[in-house]
């Protein structure tokens, strides 16, 4: 079965939406990410959102902010790859080649890196991914580059790691993220939307039209795309939906999957949650947050 996030988004009611949703905002230089987060909770009157990524106070770019029990993703999102665009100022000049010799020789694939002082994280040296650190062009000491990383890596700290391999300097001088995991300032269907756009949606709706406030959201159900679905039948939702594993006989369609992989699981485009798989005899998976309905289904 594949499925469609047009055709889901168009059945829900924008209730549901509200309750279910994630809307991909471009950040911009200033606030810090739980700003731009409480200020999205806020206008929408939510109980609670939730941002897919921290980015520094003078970075911008693209912001996913879960809504109200899509926080409950929130952990599945962090991790994913991000790509950047910004400026580097070297403390001397140096050429091109040079500093790309040093990043393929220190800054590409698994790279040890240690969280800023700053950092609201515990400081101990972690393993990142460098996927991609190309150097697109030069203007003295300013260098434009592009960053492809594992989430939780942080490019400030790479521009300052580099500038000191090279034994010149470095800082950053601006930082733009263009993408985070399946989110992008420009997706065809989801596009970043600054926070003008957004306020503007959010009076439309406050008087009584939806139209522009829909379009920027996102169906939690997005994670379908970064986790893969298996669907069941209907016959035992009520029961699953209380807690009740899901055996092989609710499976539409006999599947085998690595012991302790994630999937997510839909009885045909309901979401029914985040399982993990145990292969246990009968017990196929057992839930890790399971999406018990809200509300009955109200046409939009």
């Amino acid at each position: 079965m594949k499925l469609s996030i047009e055709k889901i988004k168009n059945s829900k009611s924008i209730k549901e939406l509200l309750e279910f949703s994630i809307i991909n905002i471009d950040k911009p230089a200033g606030p810090t990410s739980f700003n731009v987060s409480d200020f999205v909770r806020k206008s929408l009157g939510l109980r609670k959102t939730s941002h897919f990524g921290t980015l520094d106070p003078k970075v911008t770019g693209v912001l996913p902010i879960a809504l109200n029990r899509a926080c409950k993703l929130t952990g599945y999102f962090l991790g994913e790859n991000k790509n950047y665009l910004g400026i580097a100022r070297f403390h001397e000049e140096v050429s091109l080649k040079k500093i790309g010799s040093v990043i393929k020789e220190k800054f590409s694939g698994i790279i040890i890196q240690m969280p800023p002082v700053r950092s609201r994280v515990k400081r101990a040296e972690r393993e990142r991914e460098i996927h991609s650190f190309k150097l697109l062009e030069s203007d003295g000491k300013d260098v434009l580059f592009s960053a492809r990383v594992q989430g939780g890596t942080y490019i400030r700290k790479l521009i300052d790691d580099l500038g000191k391999e090279l034994g010149i300097g470095a800082h950053m001088l601006e930082l733009r993220r263009t993408e985070a995991g399946i989110f992008s300032e420009e997706d065809k269907n989801y596009p970043s939307v600054n926070l003008y756009d957004f306020e503007k949606a959010v009076q439309e709706y406050q008087g009584g039209n939806e139209t522009l406030l829909r379009e920027i959201l996102i169906p939690g159900e997005i994670i379908f795309e970064l986790i893969e679905p298996v669907f069941i039948g209907e016959s035992n939702l009520k029961r699953i939906y209380t807690g009740k594993p899901i055996h092989y006989e609710d499976l539409l369609k006999k599947q085998n999957f690595e012991k302790g992989k994630v999937i997510s699981i839909f009885s045909k485009e309901e979401f029914i949650g985040i399982y993990k798989v145990v292969d246990d005899v009968e017990v196929f998976a057992k839930g890790e947050f399971v999406m018990q309905p809200l509300f009955e289904k109200e046409k939009s």
